[in-house]
């Protein structure tokens, strides 16, 4: 038996969602992208909704909208895919990182005070400020937004792991501290599209610009040309734009998977309600979740005490037993790319401390409780004669 870390959760209405596209006139750029894009939209609270190809995609392209470009600085969570900082980079941008919280292992509100306080005096001071939602949970986002509105830097939530969740009561997604949100519907996170990502806005404009971006920078709005349309086929490219475009098929399982958004959070809310329980007594760190916050639960992220355990061991004991860990994530700055930027990973003691002792234990909406027994009974398994909790 072989549990994975995660697993998407896939049934027959979604399968009939996709054969009805493969029926229909339109394999791409037809209606079903705008139903989704409404339908995440909608369910969020915010305004407009710009659908991609990835999560990575939408994150390029709000860059770009928010003017990223040579010459400017954006920051984010050293803990995260590589694919928040990559985006800068892509726009021509440098990259650096703000050391994370210790309990909720998001950006810290305090480290980030404190180092725009410092690039304030050397002048070098963030374009843009991409929190990221790690697990589920949401940044501090009010603190964040009011640093933005000192310090005048833009913002853009990177809350891949986090639709479904809510912060201060409120949907994450809907921009209230933020120019833009990003989602990812990448198989594992909590609705699939298989391959997928999604940019939100309450500005009209960054929202017409993130929609050229995806096609080719490509225009068929009379406004936005540079002249009258020559006929009814015309169309400008007014800048370079990318072929970001999301299938019809995917955002019709992006659609029918949004039905069961709510259901698929409840569930993973109730796993890591038993995780709690089952793990309780051992020499583990459980997640913490702050006040304000309801996490969607995408990872569950447990921490070692490594006075009693050895990380690498637990890891592979686990995995060589059919239990799909894993590490989410390295950080940024220890890759090879960006370590040759000179990075220091003594800048960043809490996201240090965070990788020495974090593991993802498996969760998803189809875990079962006797799997999940499974998990705990060769976590706490002895290691030859020696029993380790």
């Amino acid at each position: 038996m072989y549990i994975p870390y995660g697993r998407h959760d896939v049934n027959e209405a979604d399968i009939q969602s996709v054969i009805d596209v493969l029926r229909s006139d339109f394999l791409t750029q037809g209606p079903a992208v705008p139903t989704f894009e409404n339908a995440v939209a909608n369910y969020c609270g915010a305004r407009h909704g710009i659908a991609v190809n990835s999560a990575t995609s939408a994150l390029h392209i709000a860059c770009l909208s928010l003017g990223v470009g040579h010459g400017d600085v954006v920051w984010t969570s050293p803990i995260t895919f590589v694919a928040s900082a990559n985006c800068a980079l892509y726009c021509g941008a440098q990259v650096d990182f703000v050391d994370v919280d210790s309990r909720t292992y998001n950006m810290s509100v305090a480290r980030l005070a404190e180092k725009l306080a410092q690039a304030r005096t050397s002048g070098k001071l963030p374009k843009v400020v991409i929190p990221v939602h790690l697990c589920g949970q949401p940044c501090e986002m009010a603190a964040i937004y009011a640093l933005s509105q000192q310090y005048g830097f833009r913002i853009i939530e990177d809350a891949s792991h986090a639709i479904g969740g809510r912060y201060k009561g409120e949907p994450i997604g809907n921009c209230r501290y933020s120019d833009i949100t990003v989602f990812s519907f990448h198989p594992v996170k909590i609705v699939t599209t298989a391959e997928g990502g999604m940019a939100l806005t309450n500005d009209p404009e960054l929202a017409n610009h993130m929609a050229r971006l995806r096609s080719h920078g490509i225009t068929r709005d009379t406004a936005e040309m540079t002249h009258a349309p020559d006929g009814p086929w015309y169309y400008q490219q007014i800048e370079l734009g990318f072929n970001y475009r999301m299938p019809d098929l995917q955002a019709a399982l992006g659609s029918s998977q949004m039905r069961r958004l709510d259901e698929f959070v409840t569930k993973r809310l109730a796993i890591a309600r038993r995780y709690d329980e089952l793990l309780s007594d051992l020499p583990v760190l459980i997640p913490w979740q702050h006040a304000d916050s309801y996490s969607s639960l995408h990872l569950y992220v447990i921490r070692l005490d490594l006075s009693a355990i050895i990380h690498r061991e637990v890891f592979e004991r686990l995995r060589m037993n059919g239990i799909g860990v894993n590490l989410h994530y390295i950080p940024v700055y220890r890759q090879p790319y960006y370590a040759r930027m000179g990075f220091s990973p003594s800048d960043f003691p809490e996201a240090e401390r965070y990788y020495a002792e974090a593991i993802s234990l498996p969760i998803y909406p189809g875990l079962t409780e006797e799997q999940q027994l499974e998990v705990v009974r060769w976590l706490i398994n002895p290691i030859g004669h020696q029993t380790i909790f």
